[in-house]
């Protein structure tokens, strides 16, 4: 199946760029391209593309007002470009909607060939999640035997990829107040904007939220995000942060995080998986449950891309399927604190 592209950039020689790098990716096609979000309404309804790459920093109304209107009008899928100077906005797209966003290399005439590489992963991934959503029969959904939920949580761990600033931030805004336990949170993010994704859910949540650094003490009541490009553990009440190799094509990666939470907290452990393509997370819950702890996983309906959690619960490493609102029920019940 040809993907259908519809490139949206204010500059003509980034719609070049853009266009002669997706050409060069077999079943991606630029159908259209405009300059500005007028055009762009115009070509939607003209070429109904089944995708839009909508840049964040366009003259007159910008990427994100412009997101907006194109996501009350109609379920096209929006992939947002992004430099790092537009790093706050873009954290806010991802909260209004958009799939995700590709960075835009400083100099794109000689990180052509990454960018590319990145174009393919990213737009190619997100459109696998048919089948990756497809490949879970209903009746997987729940197929391990129920167990009761714990009662002496000591820490939590989540981990996302594409969907999951949204899902996230609904998370942490939703945690109860006094909650005593750390957090650690892994979501697939390049370097640079995993600063500006904490600041926001610190912004909504009743406990601090930050971005980690190596050598952090871990503390109850606050919750710690891996920066990009780096993988995150955690031993004897430190962060430990390293530029290992990528795991599943990424880093930081969510398996890293839970693995060594599983060997720390044991059976007082509770992990999460939230939307996001591929399958990062699934050894990482495995070793949770080796240990003792309990694992949720999002369902499908309220999953952006069914990748993560639907080969995790495939692999009968998940307690419990739950849709967001039922998981923040459940995390006041087993994390305590106050409504």
């Amino acid at each position: 199946m040809e993907i259908n592209i519809l490139l949206v950039d204010d500059s003509a020689f980034m719609r070049q760029i853009l266009k002669e790098k997706i050409a060069e990716i077999d079943g991606l096609n630029v159908i259209a391209t405009a300059r500005n979000s007028q055009e762009a309404f115009q070509k939607i309804k003209q070429f109904n593309p089944d995708l839009i790459t909508l840049d964040i920093e366009m003259p007159g109304m910008n990427g994100l007002e412009t997101l907006k209107v194109i996501k009350a009008s109609c379920d096209i899928p929006v992939m947002m470009m992004s430099s790092l100077s537009g790093k706050e906005i873009t954290i806010e797209a991802l909260e209004a909607g958009a799939i995700d966003f590709i960075e835009k290399p400083a100099d794109i005439r000689n990180q052509g060939e990454s960018f590319k590489k990145q174009i393919e992963f990213v737009m190619k991934q997100f459109f696998n999640r048919t089948q990756e959503t497809t490949a879970l029969r209903s009746n997987d959904e729940g197929s391990i035997p129920a167990k009761s939920r714990p009662n002496a949580v000591r820490a939590l761990v989540i981990g996302a990829s594409t969907g999951g600033p949204r899902a996230l931030l609904q998370v942490m805004k939703d945690l109860p107040e006094g909650v005593n336990v750390p957090i650690f949170i892994v979501q697939h993010m390049p370097k640079g904007f995993t600063a500006s994704f904490a600041q926001r859910m610190d912004a909504v949540a009743p406990v601090k939220v930050v971005e980690a650094y190596d050598g952090m003490p871990v503390e109850g009541g606050k919750a710690y995000v891996a920066p990009g490009d780096y993988h995150m553990t955690v031993k004897n009440r430190r962060i430990q942060l390293s530029q290992t190799d990528k795991i599943h094509g990424v880093r930081p990666a969510v398996d890293h995080l839970f693995s060594s939470a599983a060997e720390s907290y044991g059976s007082r452990l509770i992990g999460v998986v939230l939307t996001g393509m591929g399958k990062d997370g699934t050894e990482g819950l495995k070793k949770i449950k080796t240990n003792g702890g309990y694992t949720f996983a999002q369902d499908k309906e309220s999953s952006l891309v069914f990748g993560m959690p639907g080969n995790a619960i495939q692999n009968k490493v998940i307690d419990e399927v739950v849709n967001l609102e039922e998981l923040t029920d459940a995390l006041n019940q087993v994390l305590g604190g106050r409504k």
